[in-house]
């Protein structure tokens, strides 16, 4: 698979829904995540990222408007034991239990399925990232079929520098939404600083349909995190 430029990537997709990208940067001795949320509606853009311990979670940016909470309020990313977990819904708290009983990523997810939001039946994405080490996972529907449930994992271990791996909700805007196809998207981590790598990403994302973004860089030696939050609606 040929590395695609990442900013150009998101640039080009008007709606790629919620997206988790991770990566190592170049001189091998950072990880890099992001995870960003996207909206079409007034209920789903009515939404910040705050902090929570060494996570975050989203809430609403103006409560009085807020109609239904229930798949858009929850804790995007949650650490264990130096591990990050990321996800687009509330399976990160399954993510987080199941690994604190000392069970998988996978025999979490196995218990999950994609969000009861037919006719989109949204996928659930996840990922964990551990040292330099990471997985990532897609919970879909067969096909807009809410009878079958499809899930899909991918590892990725000792990851190589320069390189990651962005996978999103859905593919491109449509009505009904179609859901992301196929393995996550390889993608060139170029080598450039967090600050600046962050702001491209969120420079890339649709000017109309984005709402949060969180990015964080890990250092692999001493387990520092840095980490940054944009959010649409505090920059009105």
């Amino acid at each position: 698979m040929k590395a695609v430029n990442l900013y150009d990537y998101l640039s080009n997709n008007d709606y790629p829904g919620r997206g988790i990208a991770v990566s190592r940067t170049p001189c091998g001795r950072k990880m890099r995540i992001a995870y960003f949320i996207m909206g079409r509606s007034e209920n789903s853009r009515n939404r910040v990222f705050v902090t929570d311990g060494e996570g975050i979670r989203t809430q609403a940016y103006d409560p009085s408007r807020m109609k239904d909470p229930s798949l858009i309020i929850y804790a995007p990313v949650r650490v264990l034991n130096g591990t990050q977990i990321v996800t687009n819904g509330d399976q990160t708290d399954t993510i987080n239990d199941f690994m604190k009983e000392g069970k998988s990523f996978e025999d979490a997810l196995r218990t999950r399925t994609f969000e009861p939001d037919g006719p989109n039946w949204t996928p659930r994405i996840s990922a964990v990232v551990k040292g330099a080490d990471y997985s990532m996972s897609i919970l879909k529907s067969a096909d807009g079929n809410e009878n079958s449930t499809q899930r899909y994992f991918f590892d990725y271990n000792d990851a190589l520098p320069g390189c990651g791996h962005i996978i999103h909700t859905y593919k491109e805007n449509g009505s009904p939404i179609p859901s992301f196809e196929g393995e996550p998207v390889l993608f060139e981590q170029e080598k450039v600083p967090f600050d600046e790598w962050s702001d491209k990403v969120w420079a890339a994302l649709n000017a109309d349909n984005k709402v949060s973004l969180f990015t964080r860089s890990i250092d692999l030696e001493t387990g520092e995190t840095v980490t940054k939050i944009y959010n649409k609606n505090e920059e009105k």
